[in-house]
Parts: structure tokens; sequence; C-alpha cells
């Protein structure tokens, strides 16, 4: 059950149904635990203790207001993977994130910085083929150039997330 509430998504809404962010199930049961937030849909199941029972929620609804600042979006690994999609640059086998890593285009050794511009998701093969070369002088090709995503931008990476949520549908506009 444990593994379950930290793999699932949730989608979090502010007071005013704007998409803030995706959470795991287990921050999302806390947060309407709390009575910070208050579920808006249920999934099938159940979150079950020895005396407490609830249906899991698959859209939660803060009770504040939360001003969305359209800002750059946060630099950090799951982030790296949503921006490539959990697919290599290299070979475009698209795999799990335990089977992906973070590589530096442009090596920390030779001056790489850790930065959107820098890092992209390498499969584990050809992290070790490349190593700590250049994709030139490693004989490998970038599908493209890595760039920092822009929030319309990562609105829409959540949106294709959603596309297996029907229950988000609503809430990212995507009813016909």
């Amino acid at each position: 059950m444990h593994r379950y509430l930290t793999k699932t998504s949730v989608l979090v809404l502010s007071s005013t149904y704007e998409v803030i962010n995706i959470c795991d199930t287990k921050r999302a049961i806390i947060l309407v635990l709390k009575g910070v937030a208050v579920a808006e849909e249920l999934s099938d199941r159940y979150y079950r203790s020895p005396t407490f029972s609830m249906p899991v929620p698959s859209v939660i609804r803060l009770h504040r207001y939360v001003k969305i600042t359209y800002k750059l979006v946060s630099f950090t690994r799951k982030n790296i993977f949503l921006r490539d999609n959990f697919t290599c640059y290299y070979c475009n086998d698209q795999l799990k994130a335990k089977e992906l890593t973070l590589d530096h285009v442009l090596p920390k050794s030779k001056g790489g910085w850790n930065n959107w511009d820098n890092i992209v998701t390498a499969c584990i093969p050809c992290n070790k083929k490349k190593g700590n070369r250049t994709p030139e002088e490693a004989n490998m090709k970038l599908r493209r150039p890595p760039k920092s995503p822009s929030v319309p931008i990562y609105l829409q990476i959540i949106r294709n997330i959603g596309n297996t949520k029907k229950q988000w549908h609503k809430y990212l506009f995507m009813d016909a």
C-alpha cells in the first residue's frame, strides 16, 4: 500500500481551481487530513489504517489562494525527467526513472555547469559510453539542444501526464 501512495500522482489546484502542481498520494492525503486541502475527485482506491479508512483523492484543491508567479521552472531531477519525457537524449529509448541517469553534456571536469542547458537524461549504457567526454568526442548525437522549459511548456507536460487520468481532464481544459 505504501508503494502505491508514493507512485500515484494527484493533481493539485489552488482555491481558484488553477493547476499548481502534481504531488504523490501520500502528500495529498496528508494535506486533506490536515484540513489544508479538499478532495475534488476521488479514485477507486482506499487508504486504510487500523482505525481509519478514506477514499484516495486524484485531484485536491487547496483552501487558501496560492498566487501563481510565472517564473522559471525549478531545476530538479524530477523536472528534468519530465522535460525529457523520461527518454534518453542519445538513443531515444523511453525508460522508467530508475533506469535513467542525468548526464552533463559538457562534463563538469571541462567547465560544465548544473543547469537546464547542460543536463539531459541518459540511459545507463549511453551515459557509460559517453563517459567524461562531450557528445562530439564520444561520437554521440543529442536529439536536440537542451533548454529550460517555460511555465506554459511545463503545464503542457502536466497535461500529457493527465491524458491517462480522466478525472484530471476538466481541470486541464481537455474536455471536448
